[in-house]
């Protein structure tokens, strides 16, 4: 390089033979670090365009077949669409951020190498502190495991109203590491995977609205319990909540005798999403319909079932159906 420069001084006419193993050995490595760190780059956009690509011709195709724009208008729509929908988005934004982990730890590494660090010794020491640090690390590696469990296992995903213990509320972001969700009051909670010890999620497949009405003592219970149930059933026949309400309305009868009222009980599977609107809506049409019977109501209250009721609940008043065990006669003379 010294020989070039003082040639071209020297004379500028004259021709000059450009020293490439001295420029590679002065800007080689610099131009390899840059090259790799560009790569990287690029290689990572591409990757998540790729994978955006892929999950907005899932949604979008989704949308298509159920001849709607927003995926809130999946509601109306069957319940698989909308899982597969959330589940699409979740596994998206879990792969951008194992993409980007995955990306940046190759590009160190060689960058590590084109600066002439030993790197399988690097590696080497990194193992053995990362094994003298395992007991501390143990609570990353939980999150990460049990953040891919839930995401495989299709326990929440984005859009779910779940219920993680630690909070409640809308799920926005999956992590590998951390879940955020968002409650009712805006605020957005940041919950490590590994602390998730139970999901109950709210928007898989249905739910089931149980009201318990508390009616005098002296009120007709036949005459109670008809007027409940047209009053469902007169709701399940609009249009606007016979797409919410999933199954026809049901009244349980007799739940407790009190020395004052009676509670009856009545129910109504619906969707996840729309459980509340139809709660409301059902509490006030059940208001009107004793009102017209002149009854004054004590109390009108929502519950939810908990423990062995609930669990003893899940078919609700029907029993559960069964597929009979087909029964062969033995052949007469044949003796099996």
């Amino acid at each position: 390089m010294t020989d070039f420069l003082a040639a071209a001084q020297t004379d500028p006419a004259a021709p000059v033979d450009f020293d490439w193993a001295a420029f590679w050995a002065m800007w080689g490595v610099p131009i390899r670090i840059l090259a790799i760190v560009v790569v990287a780059v690029l290689l990572r956009v591409a990757l998540h365009f790729m994978i955006r690509r892929v999950v907005d011709q899932v949604v979008n195709g989704i949308k298509r077949k159920q001849n709607v724009d927003d995926t809130q208008a999946l509601i109306a729509s069957p319940l698989q669409a909308v899982r597969v929908v959330q589940r699409t988005r979740t596994l998206g934004s879990v792969l951008n951020n194992v993409v980007t982990v995955l990306i940046a730890g190759v590009a160190l590494v060689l960058v590590l190498g084109e600066l002439h660090f030993d790197v399988v010794a690097i590696v080497g020491a990194a193992s053995v502190v990362g094994a003298g640090l395992a007991f501390g690390a143990q609570n990353i590696v939980k999150d990460l495991l049990n953040g891919i469990f839930m995401v495989a296992e299709d326990q929440l995903g984005v859009g779910d109203v779940v219920d993680v213990g630690p909070a409640t509320g809308v799920v926005e972001a999956v992590g590998i590491r951390v879940t955020q969700i968002r409650d009712v009051n805006g605020v957005l909670w940041f919950v490590r995977n590994g602390e998730i010890l139970r999901v109950g999620n709210m928007s898989q497949g249905w739910t089931r609205v149980v009201i318990d009405l508390a009616v005098p003592y002296e009120a007709d219970v036949d005459t109670v319990q008809a007027a409940m149930l047209k009053a469902a059933t007169d709701m399940a026949a609009l249009p606007k909540w016979g797409r919410s309400m999933i199954d026809a309305p049901e009244v349980w009868g007799l739940q407790s005798i009190a020395e004052e009222h009676v509670v009856i009980r009545i129910v109504s599977k619906t969707r996840s999403s729309e459980r509340d609107n139809v709660d409301r809506e059902l509490r006030s049409r059940l208001k009107k319909a004793t009102d017209e019977l002149g009854i004054t109501l004590p109390s009108l209250s929502s519950v939810v079932l908990t423990g062995f009721d609930g669990a003893s609940s899940v078919q609700g008043a029907r029993p559960p159906q069964t597929v009979p065990t087909p029964h062969v006669r033995p052949t007469k003379g044949k003796r099996s």
